[in-house]
C-alpha cells in the first residue's frame, strides 16, 4: 500500500494549488464520513514510487473551532499519515509557522513547503531556508505552487520521511511560571490513567484542556469522568490566577507562549528585509533597543544592579525590625524560662535557628517584588535571548539560559525547578551540562548567607557586593561548563529557540500575588524543613552533653572563683535581680563566672555530635579559615543552604550565656576574633559554589537518569569550592589583608 501524504496549511496558503500541481489527473473529490467538508484524495509518481496524497481542510490551528480543524485534526490522530507536507507562505512567516508548531508539538512527522517564496522576494523578504529547518529541526524546501518550482525536491524529503519511518520527537514549549507545573501535573495525572492516551499523547490532551477544547473534554467526560473533572478543576484555578495576575486566561497565554517562540526563530537571521518596516509591533520596538548586540547587555546589568539597589536598600529597615524583635523574644523567654533543656531548645535551637533564616524575609519579599516585575513584563525572556551569543561560547544552549534564571541567575529561585527546567533542551549533553551547572545560581535559600555576611563586614557596599557575587555565580557555571563540555560532556552544540512572549504592563495585583506565593513558600519551609533541621542540628549540638568529670572541672573553677572573694560579695552576686546595680567586686565575680560559663557551653558544643564532626573536618577546612563552628553550619547545608545562617545562629547562641551582651548574629560575628572581611569572601565563595541541596542532588539524579551524576555534583562542586576558598584565604593572608 503507498504512503499517506497529508497536505494541510492555512487557507489562501497555496496548499490546492500544490495539491492539482503534484496529482494532476490523478485526484478524485468526495466528502469525509458523516460531513459536508470536501475531500480530496490523489496519487503522486516519481520514479515509481508512489505517495497517497490527501488535501486536508484548511486551517489556522488544530484546536476544535471549525469543522474543518475537527476534521483535519482527526484525520491527523486517527489515520496517521506516514508525513505531512506543511504548507507555509513564506511572505506571512509568522502567522502561518503557528500551525506548523502544533504539529511539533503532536510529534507528527512533517516537511514543510515554503510556498509563495516569489510574492516574498517581491516584498523584499528573504527567508535563510537552511536557518528555519535547522531551528525547527524538519526539512524545509522553498517552493512556488503556481509553476512547480521545488516540487520535486518537496517531494523528495517527503518521500525519504516515509520510506525511513522517521520518528518525530514531540516539541515542548514551556507557557510560562504559571501553567507549566500545572501542565506538568495534569500530564502525568493523564499518563497514569491511560486517558485517551490510545489516541493522543498526555501532553497535548493537557494542553487541550487548558485550552478548553470541547471535542477533547466531551471525550474525556465519556471515558473518566472523576479524571476529567479534576482536570477541568485544575484548569479552573489556573484560569482564575491567570485573571488574577495577568489579566488573561490560559488559552490566550499558550498562543502568545507559541507567537513568542515562532517570533525567536524569526529574530535569529531567518527573515532578512531588503526594505525598512514600518509595522512593526510595539515589542518589536521595544527590541530593538532593549536586545540590541551592544545597548542591550548594559541596559541588562544597569537592570540587574538597579534591582540589588532596590532590594538592599528598601529592605533594611524591616529586616532591622525583624532582628530586633528575634532579639527580645530570645531574651524575655531566656529571662522567664528556667534554665535547661527546654530553655536551650526554644532559645537556641527554634529562635536563633530559624528567626535567623525568617528575619531575611523583607529582603526576600523585596527581590521577589524586583524580579516579578521583570518576569510579568516580559523582560527576562529577552535576557535568555541576549545571554545565549554568550552560552554558545561555553558549549552550553540559548534555553540553558532560562535553567539558570529559574535556579536563581538574578536572584531567589531554586535549583530544583531550574534543573527540571532542562527537559527543554533537546541535546543529552547540553541538557546534562546545564543541571550540572544551576545549582551554581543564587537560590533564594543562599540569599540569608549571603545578606548576613555584607551586612556584617561590607555594609556600605550591599548593592555592589551582591551584584559582584551575581556575576560571579555565573561565571563560575559557565566556567565549569565549558570544563565539562570539553572533557566528560563533548559534543556539538544545537540550535537555540524560546518564546519571547509579548511585553506586558505589570498589575500591582499580579505582582503582589506572585510576591506573596514565592515568599509564602519561604516562610512555610522556614516554619517546616528550617525548623525540623534546626532542632535537629540543635540536638547534634547539644548532645551527648559533657561527661560528669568534666562538668565537676567547672564546677570546681566556679567554686574557687567564689572561694577568692568575701562572703558578702558572693551573697550580693547571689541576691542580686536582674539589671540590678553591683559593686566593682560584685561585677568582676560575675564576668568572671560568666567566662566559665561560656567555656562550659564551649566545651559542650565541642564535645556534642555536630562539634566532633565540625572539629574532625577543622584540620582539612583551617586552609580555607573555617573553624568548627562554621564546619557545623557548612555540613547542615547539605541538606538546606537556609541552614547555614540558622546553625550559627544555633551555635554561636549556644556558647554565649551572658544576656546583656547578646545581639543578632550579625553582631556576634562582627566582634568575634576569628572573623574578618577575608574569612566573609571565602565563606560567600564556598557557598555559591559547594554541593546542592540534598533535594536538588536527587532530581538532578531524576533527570540525568543515574546516581552518578547526583553525586559527581556533590563531590566536584564541593571540592571546586573549597579550592576557591582556599585560594582566597591563603593569597588574602598572604597580603596580609
Amino acid at each position: 500500500m503507498a504512503p499517506t501524504v497529508a497536505l494541510a496549511g492555512n487557507p489562501n496558503s497555496g496548499k490546492t494549488t500544490l495539491f492539482n500541481e503534484l496529482t494532476g489527473s490523478r485526484q478524485h473529490v468526495g466528502n469525509y464520513p458523516g460531513v459536508t467538508v470536501e475531500k480530496k484524495e490523489g496519487t503522486y509518481v516519481r520514479d515509481g514510487f508512489r505517495l497517497h496524497i490527501v488535501d486536508l481542510p484548511g486551517t489556522y490551528s488544530l484546536t476544535a473551532y471549525s469543522l474543518e480543524e475537527v476534521v483535519a485534526r482527526d484525520y491527523l490522530v486517527e489515520k496517521k499519515p506516514e508525513v505531512v507536507i506543511n504548507i507555509v507562505d513564506a511572505s506571512n512567516l509568522e502567522r502561518n509557522l503557528y500551525l506548523a508548531i502544533q504539529f511539533l508539538e503532536m510529534g507528527i512527522p512533517i516537511c514543510i513547503a515554503l510556498n509563495m517564496i516569489d510574492v516574498a522576494k517581491k516584498r523584499g523578504i528573504k527567508v535563510d531556508v537552511q536557518k528555519l529547518s535547522s531551528l525547527l529541526g524538519v526539512p524545509v524546501t522553498p517552493t512556488v505552487a503556481r509553476s512547480g518550482k521545488g516540487k520535486k525536491e518537496l517531494m523528495d524529503s517527503a518521500s525519504q520521511i516515509a520510506r525511513e519511518h522517521r520518528q518525530f520527537t514531540s516539541l515542548k514549549i514551556s507557557y510560562g511560571a504559571d501553567i507549566d507545573p500545572v501542565l506538568s501535573e495534569m500530564e502525568n495525572e493523564i499518563a497514569d490513567r491511560d486517558f485517551l492516551t490510545d489516541t493522543y499523547q498526555a501532553r497535548w490532551i493537557a494542553l487541550k484542556y487548558l485550552e478548553g477544547d470541547e471535542q477533547i473534554i466531551s471525550k474525556g467526560q465519556k471515558v473518566d469522568l472523576d479524571l476529567s473533572n479534576r482536570l477541568r478543576e485544575m484548569v479552573r484555578k489556573v484560569s482564575h490566577h491567570l485573571l488574577n495576575t495577568l489579566d488573561t486566561y490560559p488559552e490566550a497565554m499558550i498562543a502568545d507562549q507559541r507567537y513568542g517562540y515562532i517570533k525567536s526563530i524569526l529574530k535569529q537571521g531567518v527573515i532578512h528585509h531588503k526594505y525598512d518596516r514600518n509595522r512593526l509591533y510595539s515589542s518589536d520596538r521595544i527590541d530593538k533597543v532593549l536586545t540590541n548586540r551592544f545597548v542591550g547587555p548594559l541596559i541588562m546589568l544597569a537592570v540587574i544592579a538597579g534591582l540589588y539597589h532596590f532590594t538592599f536598600t528598601y529592605s533594611q529597615v524591616p529586616v532591622g525590625l525583624l532582628e530586633s524583635f528575634f532579639g527580645w523574644l530570645g531574651s524575655a523567654l531566656s529571662a522567664v524560662l528556667p534554665d535547661g533543656m527546654l530553655k536551650s531548645l526554644i532559645v537556641s535551637g527554634i529562635i536563633d535557628g530559624v528567626g535567623g533564616v525568617v528575619g531575611f524575609v523583607p529582603l526576600i519579599m523585596f527581590m521577589f517584588f524586583g524580579i516579578a516585575i521583570l518576569e510579568d513584563s516580559g523582560y527576562l525572556a529577552r535576557v535568555a535571548f541576549m545571554l545565549d551569543r554568550v552560552f554558545r561560547i561555553f558549549g552550553l544552549h540559548g534555553s540553558s539560559v532560562m535553567a539558570f534564571i529559574v535556579s536563581g541567575g538574578i536572584a531567589g529561585g531554586c535549583a530544583v525547578p531550574g534543573v527540571m527546567a532542562t527537559r527543554t533542551l533537546k541535546s543529552p549533553r547540553e541538557r546534562l551540562a546545564t543541571l550540572l551547572t544551576v545549582p551554581f545560581m543564587n537560590c533564594g535559600a543562599k540569599l540569608p548567607v549571603f545578606a548576613l555576611l555584607i551586612a556584617t563586614f561590607f555594609a556600605k557596599y550591599e548593592a555592589a557586593i551582591m551584584f559582584l557575587i551575581t556575576l560571579g555565580a555565573w561565571a563560575g557555571a559557565l566556567l565549569v561548563a565549558k570544563l565539562l563540555r570539553v572533557t566528560v560532556i563533548k559534543g556539538a552544540a544545537t540550535p537555540f529557540v524560546m518564546e519571547l512572549p509579548p511585553y506586558r504592563m505589570p498589575t500591582f495585583k499580579g505582582l503582589a500575588i506572585h510576591t506573596w506565593e514565592r515568599t509564602w513558600q519561604y516562610i512555610k519551609k522556614a516554619g517546616t524543613v528550617i525548623l525540623g533541621l534546626s532542632i535537629v542540628l540543635w540536638a547534634m549540638m547539644t548532645f551527648p552533653g559533657l561527661p560528669d568529670n568534666r562538668i565537676q572541672e567547672f564546677e570546681t573553677l566556679r567554686r574557687s572563683e567564689i572561694s577568692r572573694v568575701p562572703a558578702a560579695i558572693a551573697d550580693e552576686l547571689k541576691a542580686a535581680r536582674e539589671g540590678a546595680e553591683l559593686s566593682r567586686p560584685a561585677r568582676n565575680l560575675k564576668k568572671s563566672l560568666q567566662h566559665i560559663d561560656a567555656d562550659e557551653a564551649e566545651a559542650g558544643l565541642r564535645y556534642s555530635i555536630a562539634g566532633r564532626i565540625g572539629g574532625a573536618l577543622e584540620g582539612v577546612s583551617r586552609w580555607a579559615g573555617f573553624d568548627w563552628r562554621t564546619n557545623i553550619a557548612l555540613v547542615g547545608g547539605f541538606a538546606a543552604k537556609e541552614v547555614v545562617v540558622s546553625t550559627l545562629g544555633t551555635a554561636y547562641s549556644l556558647g554565649e550565656v551572658d544576656p546583656e551582651e547578646t545581639g543578632s548574629l550579625s553582631e556576634t560575628l562582627a566582634k568575634d576574633p576569628g572573623w574578618s572581611p577575608l574569612l566573609a569572601v571565602g565563606l560567600i565563595v564556598f557557598t555559591m559554589f559547594y554541593s546542592p541541596c540534598f533535594v536538588s542532588v536527587i532530581c538532578i539524579s531524576r533527570e540525568s537518569g543515574s546516581w552518578k551524576w547526583g553525586a559527581f555534583a556533590m563531590a566536584f562542586n564541593t571540592v571546586l569550592a573549597f579550592l576557591l576558598a582556599v585560594l582566597i584565604f591563603q593569597v588574602g593572608t598572604a597580603f596580609g589583608l
